[in-house]
């Protein structure tokens, strides 16, 4: 029996392992894609006017459950925190969500977080196929220094002093 229990907990991990490679498209070290977000304004923003800076992109989706519960540790614990810094920016972008519908959720929950909409999964299609919440910590360099997937509050702790080290 215990070595039946070693051998699903083996597969388990082993299948868990692929299936995150299977589904993410860069990895730690790779240049980050660059992508466009048009803000409400007209403007653009993209990614690439942010070299020189760390940069954590945030997936998340409104009905996504880990996602509720890992956005108000980014905004206490990360965006709070480091808004003033010129060297940092949070990008917290919605996956098939519109602009409407990111505010709404903005409002209904208080956050000050910036969000951006991805309605047709553009911006999310450059860097995974499934799954989420996801972070990816870019580099002053425009290298992803960190990739995660789900919500974990010990990795996403580890994750914050990356930045922090990043930052200075």
């Amino acid at each position: 029996m215990k070595k039946l229990t070693i051998f699903i907990l083996l597969a388990f991990f082993a299948l868990n392992n692929y299936a995150q490679d299977e589904f993410t498209l860069v990895k730690e070290g790779d240049v980050a894609p660059d992508f466009s977000i048009t803000l409400e304004d007209g403007s653009v923003k993209k990614l690439s006017d942010l070299k020189g800076k760390v940069v954590w992109i945030n997936f998340f989706a409104t009905w996504c459950p880990p996602c509720r519960k890992e956005l108000p540790h980014l905004e206490k614990e990360v965006y709070l925190e480091l808004k003033q810094n010129e060297n940092f920016e949070v990008m917290v972008i919605g996956r098939e969500h519109d602009w409407e519908t990111v505010n709404k959720f903005k409002a209904d929950n208080n956050y000050v977080l910036p969000f951006y909409p991805d309605p047709e999964r553009d911006i999310f299609s450059k860097y995974a196929k499934q799954n989420i919440p996801r972070n990816f910590i870019i580099d002053k360099n425009g290298k992803i220094a960190v990739a995660s997937i789900g919500f974990n509050e010990d990795e996403f702790n580890k994750i914050i002093e990356k930045v922090n080290e990043l930052i200075n």
